[in-house]
């Protein structure tokens, strides 16, 4: 008797694909994202649903970019700019990056803190931002990249609450699909600077040095170092578009609950993560706000671990040392060093009298400076057959490299302008 192949099997086969795409996606939306999309919904109602369809292209080709170098290389962006561009521009990437993602780890600290307080309010949310900071590090020190790349694959799981939490609510969907594929703007300085926020939320420099990093770790773990075919490539596509998919659907949502329930209900100043959270018990009922709050915790936890990692694996590509979450701790010092620093540095931050709201700008101001920089030299190391031979970009992901270029320089632009004039 001849048996098929079920289709829980096949299933079984696309989640053990994803692996680097979906967790650089899933943690797009942390914390300090999700008050991003809830200021809109809240403030504009269901105006910018819109910006999660022109978002994923954008996302998803530069990632892509973003994984062929590191794949291709072996190396990190941060390697790849060292090795092929003057030192200047690298420590100029550093410079900005740093603060930019530590001022980010703070938001993202603080938010998990404050929903965590609403939920066990006898708790102050001081004492949990400790505790999750403790967990993290503990986590991260402690556990190998084999280990802590599943937990936070599993983690994005917990994304899954936002694509709820709308359907506890009345919906009118003729508006929505209205709202999602015809663009609206109101060209006044609030919906101009929100939009410029959630371009500078969704395309991130920490996701590109990320993203970059995590092939290599995944290419070092499986011992394929110096085997790039097409299959690799292509499997790596799935895995990017999937996340990207992912991070877009769960943006796409947030907006559609807050920009349905707070917009209607009259609420639209919404200022941090935790207010969403509160507006949302009233208005939809405690499914609803139960869901979005363990939603931020969870998020906080998949995107704390990406952001430091991140900011480590810069550093430690551009001074030479020992780097690696497959590496233990008596191996990668340096490494796990700055991981825990910049944990704590997130932490103390919220006790020096800056705010989740102010974290949240400056992080934005410097991300939207060195975002513009960055895509241009991510384009320049794709299209060179010196570095990338065969692997050079396509047309379209040309195109659509260069659009978002020209669109973050604006952003960036605007942003400067708003924020000293």
């Amino acid at each position: 008797m001849t048996t098929h192949p079920k289709k829980p099997n096949r299933l079984m086969r696309f989640w053990k694909l994803l692996g680097p795409g979906l967790i650089t996606g899933a943690s797009d939306d942390d914390p300090s994202g999700i008050a991003t999309y809830s200021q809109a919904g809240a403030a504009y109602g269901l105006s910018t649903l819109w910006t999660a369809v022109i978002a994923f292209p954008l996302m998803a080709s530069l990632q892509i970019m973003c994984a062929k170098i590191g794949l291709v290389t072996n190396h990190g962006l941060t390697g790849a700019l060292k090795t092929h561009y003057p030192k200047p521009v690298l420590y100029l990437m550093v410079l900005f990056s740093f603060p930019g993602i530590l001022l980010n780890i703070a938001a993202d600290i603080a938010g998990m803190g404050a929903v965590g307080n609403l939920l066990f309010p006898s708790i102050q949310a001081s004492y949990f931002s400790v505790l999750f900071t403790i967990l993290l590090l503990v986590l991260i020190i402690y556990l190998p990249y084999q280990k802590i790349a599943s937990i936070l694959k599993y983690l994005c799981i917990v994304l899954l609450v936002y694509l709820i939490v709308p359907f506890l609510h009345k919906q009118d969907w003729a508006l929505i699909v209205k709202s999602t594929f015809i663009p609206s703007v109101t060209f006044d300085k609030k919906f101009i600077s929100i939009l410029v926020g959630i371009l500078s939320t969704t395309i991130s420099p920490y996701l590109f040095f990320w993203q970059a990093s995590m092939e290599v770790e995944e290419m070092n773990r499986r011992k394929k170092l110096l085997v790039v075919n097409k299959k690799i490539i292509h499997n790596m596509e799935q895995d990017v578009d999937f996340g990207m998919l992912f991070s877009g659907l769960v943006m796409f949502f947030i907006i559609l609950t807050t920009g349905t329930v707070l917009f209607n209900g009259g609420i639209h100043q919404i200022d941090t993560v935790e207010q969403a959270a509160e507006a949302l018990r009233p208005l939809a009922g405690k499914s609803a706000y139960l869901l979005f709050a363990i939603g931020v915790i969870g998020t906080g936890l998949l995107a704390i671990p990406v952001l430091s990692g991140s900011l480590s694996y810069i550093v430690t590509e551009t001074f030479g040392w020992e780097q690696g979450l497959d590496k233990k701790f008596h191996e990668a010092k340096a490494f796990y060093l700055i991981i825990a620093l910049s944990l704590i540095l997130g932490l103390s931050l919220n006790y020096i009298g800056i705010t989740p709201i102010q974290a949240l700008i400056y992080s934005a101001i410097l991300y939207g400076i060195t975002a513009p920089v960055l895509i241009a030299i991510i384009l320049h190391i794709s299209n060179n057959k010196k570095i990338m031979g065969k692997y050079t970009n396509s047309k379209t992901s040309n195109i659509l490299g260069i659009f978002t270029l020209i669109l973050m320089s604006v952003a960036a632009i605007v942003l400067l302008l708003m924020q000293f004039f």
